[in-house]
């Protein structure tokens, strides 16, 4: 018995000779020789070259060690427009900003006729006439200006009338129309403060000549420049409000302070005063709903003259 442990212990070492053991596996006792085969020499063999294997295979500490470093998945938008670049958009054109122009600039066009008669209900109040209305020869032609638009919306018109028909305002609605400034130009910008005063006085005589019950300021700045020519300063954001101005402030009044009197025979105290809102199609500080709610008052009370007088449209004038 003693033999074939010998010899079979001779047949495994000569199998497979271990590399390098450690002191434990070299004073081992032989009774431990007869250990299942997981316990085995052979055994133990196998175990630290699977170990020595797997280890040789990582090259980076566990998973889900804290010290195991974390991929972040980064998406960089520059990265693709540089690979695949699109068209760069168009620089918008910024608009110059206008200045003073002679009169001779705009001399191969003519200024508008005002559109005027004794006793209307209201006269609108322009700037000036521009390049395309003046060329057009009617108010408000530009296709971008919002005027007979807001007329219509207003109520002031029962339906939207083209330029061509400004000079059928009397006849059809007891309205009228003119300008701060005759000559046409550009924008608002192109006129000097001295063209706006002038304009304020000329304004003046014309309303106390027809006397029409109302006026209506189309625009801001008109009723600025006309506040300057009267009271020698710059309007104040105290001083200005839409719609209708206090009495005091009533346009064609006698200078010399004459009584005057209307068409009907009553005491004529100048022409009331409305301020609304610019219809340039560049005047974009109010959105269009909020300028047909300014304008709304002033259709209204139009409106209501128009029925206490009885008005009758007549046949326009061609």
């Amino acid at each position: 018995m003693a033999r074939t442990r010998s010899n079979q212990r001779h047949c495994e070492q000569a199998e497979a000779v271990p590399p390098v053991l450690s002191d434990d596996d070299v004073k081992e006792p032989d009774d431990q020789l007869a250990t299942p085969s997981s316990a085995s020499f052979q055994g133990r063999l196998k175990k630290f070259q699977y170990t020595e294997t797997q280890t040789e295979q990582r090259t980076g500490p566990p998973s889900g060690s804290p010290t195991e470093p974390r991929k972040r998945t980064r998406t960089f938008v520059t990265a693709a427009a540089e690979i695949a670049p699109g068209p760069s958009p168009r620089p918008k054109k910024k608009r110059k900003p206008s200045k003073y122009a002679d009169p001779s600039k705009y001399a191969h066009l003519s200024p508008l006729v005002d559109i005027l008669e004794p006793n209307l209900i209201c006269v609108f109040v322009g700037t000036n006439p521009g390049v395309q209305t003046a060329a057009a020869g009617h108010a408000y032609a530009h296709p971008s200006n919002l005027f007979w638009k807001l007329l219509h919306s207003s109520g002031l018109t029962d339906r939207r009338l083209k330029p061509e028909e400004d000079r059928s305002l009397p006849a059809l609605y007891c309205m009228g129309n003119t300008n701060i400034v005759e000559r046409p130009s550009k924008d608002a910008a192109e006129l000097s403060k001295e063209e706006t005063a002038a304009g304020t006085a000329q304004l003046d005589a014309k309303f106390l000549k027809y006397k029409p019950e109302a006026v209506c300021i189309v625009g801001k700045g008109i009723w600025e420049a006309i506040w300057r020519y009267r009271y020698g300063k710059s309007m104040g954001k105290k001083d200005f409000k839409y719609g209708w101005q206090d009495e005091e402030h009533n346009m064609g009044k006698s200078e010399d302070g004459q009584e005057e009197q209307d068409a009907d025979g009553n005491v004529w105290n100048g022409s009331r005063v409305f301020v609304t809102t610019s219809t340039s199609g560049l005047a974009a500080s109010l959105k269009p709903a909020e300028k047909e709610a300014i304008w709304k008052p002033f259709g209204e009370w139009v409106q209501k003259r128009r029925a206490e007088r009885g008005f009758v449209p007549r046949p326009a004038e061609v």
